[in-house]
């Protein structure tokens, strides 16, 4: 098994036998009917596609001080293969019929088959990662988007304030080439992917972990280091001018529910897509998330997404996460070995040197 590091830039991790294609539903699916969602056909109705509710012989556990027990490893892995936003001809088609169901697990054995080359097949197209067997891939899911809400899984219309902000930063790139750091996204440089690009499944390292003390919550997550202190003991948020790419976190229970309000984030860096891209959220962003721990291996997660100067209305994601005690959270050394920032403004430099030569001819 190879390391797990993109080629261009040494991330200091590893993938130790944790790929996990699989061709079988995932029973842990959620989607929840007060989002207003159509329910899935007769044929699709089933464990994977109904709404998951507790089990009725699994009690929830508590902690030796009373709290609802949420610890342990949860990594998004699963859901790797389910887009963020729902394709529009769904509308408001919240799952996947039999036949596209179908066609995911086709194309999951397919990976599974390529994963099992030892070299790149004759004629491949070359990219950053063929063979691709160093990814994580998700399972096959009847859930047809992780945003759930508005009904037809599309992020909501920017506000005119967003639009504009968006059009200035197209102009600002616009006939730039790796010019400077800056041109690269904070997720490039190791900085940061923000709260929601470090839980949204991407293609490896979806480890989350979460730890409980009295009075608080810790949330580990794998790519690029990232622990949020989550306090529950009803303190205020830090003053206004005190702010951070991943924000000021406060927690309360609502029965089993842990419910995470964040406010004071750094606004116009990370956005809210894969790995902290897409548009980015403003400084108003008051992030809510909810952890239902279901059953024994599942947690329903939920995140609002409430930023009135980006996006025209608020917007929630939900996606189960289901518990891997095998799962092992490794150093992501990123910023250490963040040699694809060097090489690539090194190759802008020597693109710029070589036009000037021919400039001079």
């Amino acid at each position: 098994m190879l390391p797990n590091r993109l080629p261009w830039m040494v991330l200091g991790s590893a993938m130790e036998g944790r790929i996990s294609i699989g061709v079988s539903v995932i029973a842990a699916l959620w989607l929840s009917p007060a989002f207003g969602q159509a329910p899935a056909p007769a044929s699709a109705v089933n464990a994977a596609a109904a709404p998951r509710a507790p089990e009725k012989a699994w009690v929830q556990p508590k902690t030796s001080w009373g709290d609802p027990d949420l610890q342990g490893l949860w990594p998004a892995t699963d859901m790797i293969n389910v887009p963020l936003q729902r394709r529009p001809e769904f509308g408001t088609r919240a799952v996947l019929n039999d036949e596209e169901y179908q066609q995911q697990v086709a194309r999951a054995k397919q990976t599974e088959e390529r994963d099992s080359e030892e070299y790149v097949r004759e004629g491949t197209q070359p990219g950053i990662n063929p063979p691709a067997y160093w990814l994580e891939h998700g399972k096959p899911s009847y859930q047809a988007s992780l945003v759930v809400d508005p009904p037809d899984g599309r992020i909501p219309a920017l506000t005119a304030e967003a639009q504009r902000l968006a059009e200035e930063r197209a102009d600002a790139r616009r006939g730039q080439n790796n010019d400077t750091w800056e041109d690269q996204s904070f997720y490039d440089r190791c900085i940061s992917r923000g709260v929601m690009g470090s839980i949204l499944p991407v293609i490896y390292n979806n480890g989350n972990e979460i730890l409980q003390a009295p009075g608080m919550v810790i949330i580990r997550y794998e790519m690029i280091h990232e622990t949020r202190i989550i306090p529950l003991d009803g303190r205020p948020h830090v003053e206004a001018g005190v702010r951070s790419y991943m924000g000021d976190p406060r927690g309360h229970w609502e029965g089993n529910t842990l419910v995470v309000e964040t406010t004071n984030l750094i606004g116009n860096t990370n956005g809210i897509g894969l790995n902290g891209g897409g548009t980015p959220h403003s400084s108003e962003l008051r992030l809510t998330e909810r952890f239902t721990r279901v059953s024994k291996d599942v947690i329903n997660y939920q995140a609002t997404i409430d930023d009135p100067k980006t996006w025209v209305r608020p917007w929630k994601v939900a996606f189960p996460l289901r518990r891997d005690p095998s799962f092992r959270i490794y150093e992501y050394a990123c910023h250490e070995g963040n040699i694809g920032l060097l090489d690539i403004l090194s190759g802008a430099r020597a693109d710029e040197a070589a036009a000037a030569a021919k400039a001079k001819k």
